[in-house]
């Protein structure tokens, strides 16, 4: 079973994600928060497998519970639930930890299958969000310097696999797109990881972005 704490302050939030949630045989609704503080707090104490995290909570933000949470716990999950409106915040939250993303009109069956997804290990960015995302990156223009430096560190075919790992690609799709096997994707996103010094694949991409490995034109 995958356990998961919801973070939301509306009521009807928590309940209705709650009720979708506990639904799937293979998740549990473990907890609930009804902001950062709190979450941080059961998270210690419930030590859920994901964090379905709202951004905007009185408090403490979802962004700064993303942030304590992960320093406390390198292995946590937290899947943010972003709309439309609040995209100025996808950057930071991947900045802070956040291994995915989610839009809160998801339907019952894209949200038991994001937190599927994250619970794996894998990093989960809605489309929209992706690119959002390199336009952010783009607007801030020069890219880090430590950045393109590690690049040298990576064969040419680990600089192709991280590349489709920002454009939010699984294994599976990353392995047809190179017409190789699965396993050989999660050996060369294993070795990237260790040589980059990244805890997942949601920091490959944001490493990726930072060294302008991908931009807005693809």
């Amino acid at each position: 079973m995958i356990r998961v704490l919801i973070v939301d302050d509306q009521v009807m939030v928590r309940e209705g994600f709650s009720v979708l949630l506990n639904a799937m045989p293979d998740i549990e609704v473990v907890g609930e928060a009804v902001d950062g503080r709190q979450a941080v707090q059961k998270v210690g104490v419930l030590r859920p497998d994901v964090v379905l995290m709202d951004i905007r909570m009185p408090e403490m933000n979802g962004l700064e519970a993303t942030r304590e949470i992960v320093a406390a716990d390198a292995d946590a999950k937290v899947l943010v639930l972003t709309t439309f409106d609040l995209d100025e915040y996808v950057y930071q939250a991947l900045r802070s930890g956040a291994s995915g993303f989610l839009l809160k009109d998801a339907s019952a069956g894209q949200l038991a299958e994001g937190v599927r997804i994250v619970a794996s290990g894998e990093a989960l960015l809605a489309p929209t969000v992706t690119k959002r995302l390199i336009s952010e990156f783009s607007r801030l223009g020069t890219p880090r310097a430590p950045a393109q430096e590690r690049i040298a560190d990576l064969t040419e075919r680990e600089t192709e696999v991280l590349v489709l790992v920002a454009q939010g690609l699984s294994n599976g799709e990353i392995a047809e797109h190179l017409v190789v096997a699965e396993s050989t994707v999660k050996t060369h996103v294993s070795r990237i990881l260790v040589k980059l010094g990244l805890r997942d694949r949601t920091q490959a991409a944001v490493f990726a972005y930072e060294a302008r490995l991908v931009t807005p034109g693809g």
